[in-house]
């Protein structure tokens, strides 16, 4: 399921990147007094009132001629204005819910007037017109005085303006009440359909474009040639032997230093919503190509986003092989990504069709394990058999005790294990657990999860 997005934006210098940490409860975003400091956008995750959002951080925007700023940006900063604007354009038309800084202490500008023109105009691209909704934040309010003098925004059109201060956090609670009340549930954080939604992700030039129309041109898949379905990829409904899928296609991954100002940049950002919508991820590599620190890095946020997973390796039919090259390279993969063996590994080649046709196949296994669920009788078996093989850890004379354990939740499975104290409980003995109760139960190419709850509890 796809979080919703929020994306901050406004002129240089009005407190973004203080908002952007101060909302995120971290020092993620660079913060200088020189305008322009912001050139990329970032992305965090933020959780208020239990509700889940994706927030955006985008560089400031100057007004089409205005030289305010010049002189006070870098000249390699000035010579980003244009893509900066680019990109917080593309920010808008992704968001779900704009926040708009100003700043009280400089009053509306040329730019604040051009921006909010700008937001009100928005169209998001969809069928129906729908866009994100506004809310205008007033930034530097520090006191009552300041507060009193941001209801002059008012006159912008956008509503009725929010006083903050980003820097010492006065009025972002109710800022943050505002954006949860209004963001999208139905809409934005469920899928439209039942249908297993399986994302292509990997680095440029991979082959993920050939891959797709290799998969689509497959006998016995009915394709549906629906584009634009969603506003961050190309989705592609098909129907394989009775099982309704939806192929997500998603732009390269680049590595930040290797990423060209504008369009591209936002690659980044509509791939980690692929993954987040996404039930089973393709991670394709290139046979032909060392692994790099980027393949390392995407498959760290699938991971960490809980997604199921295979690596597909595909240009399999340019590399040079022996008896044992397959075994070598599915150990490679293993060591430089961090995956366990529960990650199906497929070598193919999107160019020759080689065995392209068991991609689809797997997936649809792999998406019935991370659906699965291990009958209670069978998962205590597989737990009392672990404890007989291996003594769990035990510290001053108490040893660790499993009473019982159960499967509380799929997608990914969740093991919940009732326990005497967590204290007792070491990170090598719940691995050896998770793997023999993968022995069992399999759960192939999904994470599964171990949770402990003491008696206690």
């Amino acid at each position: 399921m796809r979080k919703p997005l929020v994306a901050l934006v406004g002129q240089p210098n009005v407190g973004k990147s203080t908002l952007f940490n101060r909302l995120a409860g971290e020092r993620l975003a660079v913060v200088h007094d020189i305008p322009g400091t912001t050139r990329d956008r970032l992305v965090t995750e933020v959780e208020w009132n239990g509700v889940s959002f994706d927030l955006v951080d985008t560089g400031g925007i100057e007004a089409n001629g205005q030289r305010q700023y010049t002189q006070t940006l870098s000249a390699s900063s000035a010579n980003f204005m244009a893509e900066i604007r680019t990109q917080s354009q593309l920010a808008i038309r992704e968001a779900d819910l704009v926040v708009f800084m100003t700043d009280v202490i400089a009053g509306i500008t040329a730019t604040d007037i051009e921006v909010a023109d700008m937001l009100r105009h928005v169209n998001k691209g969809t069928s129906d017109s729908k866009r994100p909704f506004l809310l205008l934040a007033v930034n530097k309010c520090d006191n009552t005085a300041r507060s009193i003098d941001a209801q002059q925004f008012f006159s912008l059109g956008l509503g009725d303006p929010y006083p903050i201060s980003a820097l010492h956090g006065r009025g972002s609670g109710d800022l943050l009440d505002t954006i949860v009340a209004h963001l999208p549930i139905t809409s934005a954080t469920q899928q439209d359909n039942d249908s297993i939604s399986i994302a292509i992700v990997g680095r440029p030039n991979v082959g993920k474009s050939s891959l797709l129309n290799r998969l689509l041109s497959h006998e016995r898949v009915i394709v549906s040639p629906v584009a634009g379905t969603t506003r961050d990829a190309i989705d592609t409904p098909l129907t394989y032997h009775g099982s309704d899928i939806t192929l997500i296609d998603t732009a390269g991954i680049r590595r930040k230093g290797k990423i060209v100002p504008g369009v591209e940049k936002y690659s980044v950002l509509r791939a980690l919503k692929a993954i987040d919508r996404a039930e089973v991820v393709l991670l394709l590599v290139d046979a032909t190509e060392p692994f790099t620190a980027q393949d390392a890095h995407i498959a760290g946020i699938i991971l960490d986003k809980a997604r199921s997973v295979i690596v597909v390796v595909n240009k399999w039919d340019a590399v040079p092989k022996d008896t044992y090259t397959i075994d070598s390279y599915r150990a490679m993969v293993r060591d430089t990504l961090q995956f366990l063996d529960y990650v199906p590994v497929l070598f193919i080649s999107a160019l020759t069709g080689q065995r392209v046709n068991k991609i689809i196949p797997l997936a649809l296994n792999v998406h019935e394990d991370r659906n699965k669920r291990a009958p209670t009788a069978e998962l205590n078996k597989v737990i009392r058999s672990a404890l007989g093989e291996h003594a769990p850890p035990s510290r001053g004379g108490k040893r660790l005790r499993i009473f019982y354990a159960t499967q509380v939740a799929t997608a990914p499975p969740v093991i919940l294990l009732h326990i005497n104290d967590r204290t007792l409980l070491h990170f090598s003995y719940t691995r050896f657990l998770e793997n023999r109760i993968r022995a069992r139960f399999e759960f192939s190419g999904t994470p599964l999860r171990l949770a402990f709850r003491e008696r206690s509890d």
